[in-house]
């Protein structure tokens, strides 16, 4: 039984729905119609936390389209569009547990529900399905033929798992694929993450000093975006390697502590907690606007701001007005989450589509290779990336070169 907010608005979502297939045609249409003639999730039952919103509604019809039943659950609190959730759950095959301003009781429990309904193949994003099922569901994990990873911060939880020799069923980092971490992190964050601090401020980002904390593949599309908007940007960096990066893109690095008293905005795409805290609020000018487009709301140190605030207040929808002691004021967007999703819609379905043709295809490689697959996190097989890529450019009309036979022999040998 789907648990959503109203399935009044399920029309409304068909629509919307709709305009997200037609921008994602290698998830929609490519693999869709292959999916359709070849069933090969028949019978399977995918149990799926992801952000409910139209583009995750492309890759639930695909799955369900190739015999699949899904139940799907909220990554976040904040990021569910209701209008996606009451039209996915109007269509059988599909049940939904999912509404904009969960709890986070209300959330974890969607999230139990997703694995009580035991499913074979499990889809995340963050990792807190994953996190679930090994600490509360032992049992049901041990059926699980495999899962799967949207990101990096979840990636990072289920390497912690292998490391440690908990992990309970072999599972593939989606978020490293190359045709998702380049495209759906970069082009997909850089431009969502700053659409989602637009809307909430209607902010003017020329000439602004805009403080990026992370170099990964989201900090690059981060940065990139903001310059072209003609902000003035820092990047903060623990990584020697990355932080030589971003100097040699062309951008000033330095310290957090140093980049706090000058940066007008601040965005966080580390994956890590406690990145922005107290000792930097301490330095920041008045007015600095603090967001995050990491997955988690641990990466700005809201508890911190708490603690120094003499008051707080709702200033615009997404922005919550933090005044120190000392009459500097802070604003929070977004609650700490992520301000794309929470502010704005997300990325564009464009670049998902590249990153839910590498979800829909990598559970059909679980299905089909369960039985050889050890307990351990995997690459996302080169023949998928490169399958991905290919659909992409076929949708976009593009061609290619393709190498010859001598030039296939020359790469193969040692001798010139």
């Amino acid at each position: 039984m789907s648990r959503i907010r109203d399935p009044r608005l399920a029309s409304q979502g068909v629509v919307q729905i709709e305009w997200a297939e037609h921008h994602m045609p290698v998830v929609s249409r490519f693999i869709r119609e292959r999916f359709v003639r070849e069933k090969p999730l028949e019978g399977v039952v995918v149990g799926a936390v992801l952000h409910v919103t139209k583009e995750t509604a492309a890759l639930v019809r695909t799955l369900v389209r190739g015999g699949a039943r899904v139940f799907l659950a909220a990554s976040n609190p904040l990021s569910t569009q209701d209008d996606v959730a009451a039209a996915l759950s109007s269509e059988d095959g599909i049940e939904v547990c999912a509404w904009r301003g969960m709890s986070d009781t209300e959330y974890f429990d969607c999230i139990r529900w997703v694995a009580r309904n035991e499913p074979n193949i499990v889809i995340d994003d963050g990792g807190d399905l994953h996190a679930t099922l090994h600490k509360e569901f032992q049992e049901v994990a041990e059926k699980v033929w495999g899962g799967t990873e949207e990101t990096t911060t979840g990636v990072i939880r289920l390497r912690a798992m292998e490391r440690q020799g908990v992990l309970r069923y072999p599972a593939i980092a989606v978020n490293d694929a190359r045709t998702k971490m380049m495209f759906d992190n970069r082009y997909g964050t850089g431009q969502s993450a700053l659409d989602g601090i637009m809307r909430a401020t209607n902010i003017l980002f020329a000439g602004k000093k805009v403080v990026v904390a992370g170099y990964g593949w989201v900090g690059r599309g981060i940065a990139i975006r903001a310059r072209g908007l003609g902000a003035r940007v820092i990047v903060t960096e623990v990584d020697p390697i990355k932080a030589l990066e971003a100097v040699m893109d062309g951008f000033d690095v330095m310290p957090l502590r140093e980049a706090a008293k000058i940066g007008d905005v601040f965005i966080t795409a580390t994956g890590n907690k406690k990145v922005i805290r107290r000792e930097h609020f301490e330095l920041m000018k008045d007015g600095a606007i603090l967001a995050n487009a990491g997955h988690f709301n641990v990466e700005i140190w809201i508890p911190d701001l708490e603690e120094m605030a003499v008051s707080k207040r709702s200033i615009r929808k997404y922005v919550t007005e933090y005044k120190l002691r000392d009459g500097r004021r802070l604003y929070l967007l977004a609650e700490g989450r992520l301000v794309n999703l929470v502010a704005a819609e997300g990325h564009p379905s464009e670049v998902m589509d590249m990153s839910f043709a590498n979800q829909a295809l990598a559970v059909e490689y679980i299905v089909k290779n369960r039985d050889r697959l050890e307990k351990r996190v995997y690459k996302v097989p080169d023949e998928i990336d490169q399958e991905v890529a290919r659909l992409k450019l076929k949708a976009m009309g593009i061609e290619i070169d393709s190498l010859t036979p001598e030039q296939l022999e020359y790469l193969q040998s040692w001798q010139l």
